[in-house]
């Protein structure tokens, strides 16, 4: 039965995992709908409709409640600064100095980074062959990224953007095991949202926020609902099941996803490069989940069986 449950897990978190990232992915195309709304104002309006949906179903979900801790409090305000406010910041200034495809190609390390930072959170070791299959993930998302070229102001902008998108998925580890996925996504969606707007008023003055049309409130609904609500409780769940490293090697298929939905709308077709990287990204991801990786350790005081699933996701490990 534990073997069964394991796999049951396992294919869960790859779903997951990867329907996060596809939905991540959109994220580019669509944006294109908001692209004359405050980029700031937009990302607080964006993370403020996801915190109440979240926060809504969290208090409709049932099951007792877990108050977070002060450490719980200073993790979750930490992630929100860094994985989503500092991230945001970075990809909108480095903008002005490089192209989208440098910067596209700086964050497809993601991968690399989780796949030796995760399993040291975690208890445990990074995997040889995970690490291997990160790095040829990471290739087929450069490729398909295109390399791009910038300024060096630009570059390291982008190694911010980086940093911001590593600490969305390491700082929720030691969450997710007291909190559970919905809470990790409502709270830091919560968190967010103040802290952009603040940035918005001071970037943009009063014009931080105005009414949007037509177009751009459908954006941001399906920003807020799709590509934040849904994708963060999956991201999260699947890092609760398969770990971070292997969890990390789905962010490859950002810019996979990207192609298809520019393809999809008819912006355009892709070429030889976006096919080759697509399929280096697909056998890196195959060639990671494949490999067995040690379980984690939990920690003496850590409860992992206490989390009932909520909203009908299961726990997994986290």
């Amino acid at each position: 039965m534990n073997l069964i449950a394991a796999r049951s897990s396992g294919g869960l978190g790859t779903a997951g995992a990867g329907s996060a990232m596809f939905l991540v992915g959109t994220l580019t195309a669509v944006s294109a709908t908001i692209a004359g709304y405050p980029v700031f104002g937009g990302q607080a309006a964006r993370y403020a409709v996801a915190a109440l949906i979240l926060l809504a179903v969290v208090r409709f979900a049932g099951g007792p409640a877990r108050r977070p801790s002060p450490r719980d409090w200073a993790l979750l305000a930490a992630l929100a600064a860094t994985g989503l406010v500092a991230f945001n910041v970075c990809i909108v200034a480095a903008t002005r100095d490089t192209s989208p495809a440098t910067i596209g190609t700086v964050i497809a390390a993601v991968p690399i980074v989780l796949a030796l930072a995760g399993p040291l959170l975690e208890g445990r070791r990074p995997a040889p062959p995970v690490v291997l299959a990160a790095c040829a993930v990471a290739a087929g998302a450069a490729l398909a990224n295109g390399l791009g070229s910038g300024s060096v102001r630009g570059l390291l902008l982008s190694l911010g953007a980086l940093a911001g998108e590593v600490c969305f998925s390491l700082l929720a580890v030691p969450l997710l095991p007291r909190l559970g996925p919905l809470r990790v996504s409502a709270y830091s969606a919560a968190l967010a949202a103040p802290m952009l707007l603040a940035v918005g008023v001071a970037v943009d003055g009063t014009a931080v926020l105005r009414v949007p049309t037509a177009g751009e409130l459908a954006g941001f609904t399906y920003l807020s609902v799709v590509v934040t609500t849904i994708a963060f409780l999956l991201w999260y769940d699947a890092i609760g099941r398969l770990g971070a490293d292997r969890a990390g090697l789905f962010a490859g298929l950002i810019p996979v996803s990207a192609v298809i939905t520019t393809v999809a709308l008819g912006l355009g077709r892709p070429g030889p490069a976006d096919l080759a990287g697509a399929a280096l990204v697909a056998a890196g991801v195959v060639a990671g989940l494949r490999t067995r990786v040690a379980p984690r350790r939990p920690a003496a005081a850590e409860c992992v069986t206490c989390d009932p699933a909520p909203i009908g996701i299961a726990r997994g490990s986290a």
